[in-house]
């Protein structure tokens, strides 16, 4: 997942048509997404409600092609799925976030 944007008080990563925002100035992370010509309800969450952030793998059935995500997961159980190219990519995401929120 490119990073746009990487300064101590803004991260912002792009993937196809998924952009995730984490803001510390504001207290928020915002994940835009967008499905064919229509950007869909940005989703909202305050950056103290992340607890982690994973990788997902999963193995596509019909293809047999092992698909990567990143998820932050949130306190109460929700989670946004980030795609990626590949497990590294994942990963490097993965760490990306996980340095910027905080987390060990």
């Amino acid at each position: 997942m490119p990073i746009l944007e990487s300064t101590p008080q803004r991260l912002v990563l792009q993937a196809g048509s998924t952009t995730l925002t984490l803001d510390k100035d504001a207290g928020t992370g915002c994940l835009q997404r967008k499905l064919l010509f229509w950007k869909l309800k940005p989703l909202q969450h305050a950056l103290s409600d992340f607890a982690d952030v994973t990788v997902d793998a999963a193995i596509d059935r019909a293809s047999g092609v092992e698909v990567c995500h990143t998820m932050l997961v949130t306190r109460a159980g929700e989670g946004w799925a980030l795609p990626a190219a590949d497990k590294k990519d994942a990963e490097s995401t993965k760490t990306a976030v996980r340095g910027f929120l905080g987390l060990s």
